[in-house]
């Protein structure tokens, strides 16, 4: 449920990627009981459904050359394939308990406002909201098209895919969008979750800038789960996808409010910057929805506080990697050992900066599998950089003092020798010293230069920022910058 009060812009917002579900006995033992019986039920029924769905979905694009699928969809295409993926789908989620969906506001036309901005998002049962808004198109993550039944569906409802990890499937995935909300009607309206991942819903994340780049009006809708169980949050920590299925589908019914807010018109001003055009539409549904609007985000797998450019982890993966080693039987003086063994690598030259699985396994004493868990905390690829474990997790533990930390990374990170560091350096070391790859500093970078060419290390005031933002990431108090 959404908390039904704001706190103060002051104030520390509650962690948003966490939402525990604890049930009294008698809850259980009815979920239980429901679960076996109702549960199966509304499962069948529902794959019943979506292959029926799927069934109607495909002859729907059959016999269209890519050229055609391009453009938007138009005659018996249209009209005749709507309604029945409508009614089909609205089917779906009446089985899986969304027996009365309530509406309040009213819904704009695609002219008014080619796009609807969602929040807050919660899980992939948000997606009830598709057929009040009269099934739009979606954006959705490119490998979804490769999923059973729900790629052809996607690829039938003409989504806008994007890869996350393909910087230039992104830029087309933004052309195509700009494309479409320009169009003046002729396309469907896009429908977008601008948090872009799941929450708690205590609060809004900072929405991304993908939908308000084109600077069209939009249209905000936000959602209220006014149930008992708050059994829909599907988080970075708490309930999987099982469990959020199970649990819900145990429910005899699941509430749900969509409401419609105004058209929001952007200004001249926010249309030249996309980001003050995310941030008024973020504090508009955030107070529709009684909650904070705040700085978080999800840079890759790790939940992050904006500071200015910079991303400071909630919780320093280093954290979880200390914990994870101290499981494995470690003890701290086998992990500095394993710190010293890193960093004398990285020294070796640039090629021993990089490790794969099985290097980081040698290193660490360890399995591979340990060695991949470790690696996807500060990775997305196969390889990681040694110096972001090194320096993240040598503060944690108090391998070296902080003087001699920064000296170390700065050194690391110089690596022409030259005593200074170039914009793309500082982004390094950065987030080798957050354990959070950076995406810029340059606001960083030039706050400290001031009339200097080069940040050097002797620049005590830019150490001094740096180590205050380490030292708050690694004792894991994300507001303390503040």
């Amino acid at each position: 449920m959404e908390r039904k009060s704001s706190r103060a812009a002051t104030q520390e917002y509650p962690n948003p990627f966490i939402h525990e579900l604890k049930l009294t006995k008698a809850q259980w033992i009815k979920g239980i009981i429901l679960g076996c019986t109702l549960l199966p039920i509304r499962v069948f029924l529902a794959w019943i459904l979506l292959i029926a769905a799927w069934i109607v979905a495909v002859p729907r694009l059959a016999g269209l050359s890519q050229e055609e699928r391009s453009k938007p969809l138009s005659g018996w295409r249209r009209w005749l394939f709507h309604p029945i993926l409508w009614l089909l789908g609205r089917a779906v989620f009446f089985c899986v308990g969304f027996h009365w969906v309530k509406v309040k506001g009213r819904k704009a036309d695609v002219k008014e406002a080619p796009i609807l901005v969602v929040a807050p998002h919660s899980s992939f049962l948000d997606m009830v909201i598709m057929f009040p808004a009269g099934v739009p198109s979606v954006v959705s993550r490119s490998e979804n098209i490769n999923l059973p039944v729900i790629g052809a569906l996607l690829e039938c409802n003409q989504s806008v895919l994007v890869s996350r990890r393909d910087p230039e499937s992104r830029k087309e995935a933004v052309s195509e969008l700009n494309k479409r909300v320009t169009s003046d009607g002729s396309w469907p309206q896009i429908l977008m979750f601008p948090e872009g991942t799941t929450t708690n819903g205590r609060c809004l994340l900072r929405f991304k800038t993908g939908a308000f780049v084109p600077g069209v009006p939009v249209q905000p809708v936000v959602l209220h789960y006014p149930n008992e169980l708050d059994t829909i949050r599907w988080t970075y920590k708490g309930s999987n996808w099982f469990q959020v299925l199970f649990h819900t589908l145990s429910q005899p019914c699941t509430n749900i409010t969509i409401e419609f807010l105004p058209v929001y018109t952007p200004s001249e001003e926010e249309k030249k910057d996309s980001r003050l055009f995310a941030g008024n539409v973020q504090k508009v549904m955030a107070s529709a929805l009684g909650v904070p609007a705040s700085d978080y985000v999800m840079a890759g797998r790790i939940p992050v506080s904006k500071l200015n450019d910079l991303s400071v982890p909630l919780e320093s993966p280093g954290k979880e990697a200390m914990t994870l080693l101290y499981r494995k039987g470690l003890g701290p003086r086998d992990v500095e050992a394993a710190l010293d063994r890193m960093i004398d690598r990285c020294r070796s030259g640039a090629e021993g900066t990089k490790a794969n699985a099985e290097e980081l396994a040698s290193i660490l004493g360890l399995n591979k599998k340990t060695a991949i868990h470790i690696c996807s905390l500060y990775s997305k690829d196969d390889t990681v950089d040694l110096r972001h474990i090194y320096f993240n997790m040598a503060a944690i533990i108090g391998h070296v003092d902080e003087i001699s930390l920064f000296h170390s990374a700065f050194a690391a990170f110089d690596r022409e020798g030259r005593g200074s560091l170039t914009k793309e350096e500082l982004t390094e070391l950065m987030g080798a010293l957050l354990g959070v790859p950076q995406q810029s500093t340059e606001e960083l970078y030039d706050t400290a230069t001031e009339d200097q060419e080069q940040l050097t290390e002797g620049e005590s005031q830019t150490a001094k920022q740096l180590l205050t933002a380490h030292r708050c990431a690694a004792a894991g108090d994300y507001r303390a910058a503040c």
